[in-house]
């Protein structure tokens, strides 16, 4: 460990001595290090990406806020991610470069799948996620800061496709006529969930906004539930795009930039095991929260559809890729699932209706 590494550790109330400091993980957002104490407790280290995350300190203030309101409920601290405080009791630490570091207890004896390897463990990750959203039930949604806003905002996220589709900079529009046609078929319902958000008659919550399967701790021996970590994006928002979110990802049969449509369905095990998870960890969605799950899961898929047609349609600017036309590739795998939830959703019904 280099000198300067070693007082930035010092600004962190870790118990005993570090010893070793050294690169973890596969993320692409932040720069992570597992660090180790001579007691043998290990933390996460990690710097704050200020690209992606423009203010810090709603960030580090949310998830202070969240964590600290879960550790007060929680019966074992490893079902909650456990936020390290600097000696002068911050939530992160802003050092001498303008980066910015914080600090978080690491899970033992735990493990994190990329893809869900059965129904069963789909089912233990909607256990976590919605055992999150039932224990912050009762905190005040609306005090938390927006970090990314309009982030959910189907109908925003149109409108900025109409925008980019009128400006069409690089002349691609007219070589996608169908994937526009497939969005603009499927404007109006698109808006349902955030119009009935908009006249109170679904409720406000904290939500994860990344629920991605690599996003929840399994216990290594039992492979049961523990916690939900990554709490970058919580903010307020619809219990039902967190959901939503989890099955598109965890329950679509293809790759995300799948060439091979055929390859692309809605596995309806993953789907049921899933929402049977997350319907028992959390009780108290409403009876519209229930009804609308379906509809949620093919609402952010469309959403994510559309955002790759919009950046394809820009020159690839927001999200990376990898080779030519692989956005498009993204957009039509979202669509494809669209169109495979369409023609199974009187199953999806059904299996919901039992559920219920």
């Amino acid at each position: 460990m280099t000198d300067s590494l070693c007082t930035l550790l010092s600004r962190f109330t870790v118990e005993g001595t570090v010893i070793s400091c050294e690169p973890y993980g596969e993320g692409h957002i932040n720069q992570t290090y597992l660090v180790l104490t001579d007691c043998g407790k290990r933390y996460i280290l990690q710097q704050m990406n200020r690209h992606v995350f423009q203010n810090i300190d709603q960030l580090m203030a949310n998830i202070q806020a969240v964590t600290a309101f879960l550790a007060n409920k929680a019966e074992d601290p490893r079902t909650v991610m456990g936020l390290i405080t600097t000696v002068d009791g911050q939530a992160y630490c802003e050092w001498e470069d303008g980066t910015c570091w914080r600090m978080i207890s690491f899970v033992e004896d735990a493990i994190c799948l990329q893809r869900p390897e059965s129904p069963e463990d789909f089912y233990q990750c909607a256990v976590a996620f919605g055992r999150f959203a039932q224990m912050l039930n009762d905190f005040p949604a609306d005090s938390l800061y927006e970090v990314i806003p309009d982030f959910h905002n189907t109908p925003n996220r149109i409108r900025l496709f109409r925008e980019m589709l009128s400006a069409d900079p690089l002349g691609r529009a007219s070589q996608v006529q169908a994937e526009i046609d497939f969005v603009l078929a499927r404007e109006e319902e698109a808006g349902t969930l955030m119009n009935l958000l908009g006249q109170g008659k679904l409720p406000l919550r904290v939500t994860h906004n990344d629920t991605k399967i690599n996003n929840v701790m399994l216990d290594a021996k039992t492979r049961t539930a523990l916690c939900v970590v990554d709490l970058d994006t919580v903010m307020p928002g619809l219990s039902l795009f967190d959901y939503g979110d989890a099955v598109r990802g965890g329950a679509s049969t293809g790759a995300e930039d799948e060439k091979d449509l055929t390859k692309v369905a809605l596995d309806l095990a993953m789907y049921e095991s899933f929402t049977k998870g997350y319907l028992e960890a959390c009780p108290d969605l409403t009876d519209l929260e229930r009804e609308l799950m379906p509809l949620s899961i093919k609402t952010i898929a469309l959403e994510l559809g559309m955002r790759f047609l919009t950046d394809y349609l820009d020159g690839d600017r927001y999200f990376a890729v990898h080779y030519d036309g692989q956005n498009l590739d993204r957009c039509r795998t979202q669509f494809k699932l669209v169109q495979d939830i369409e023609e199974k959703w009187e199953q999806m019904q059904s299996i919901l209706g039992k559920l219920n």
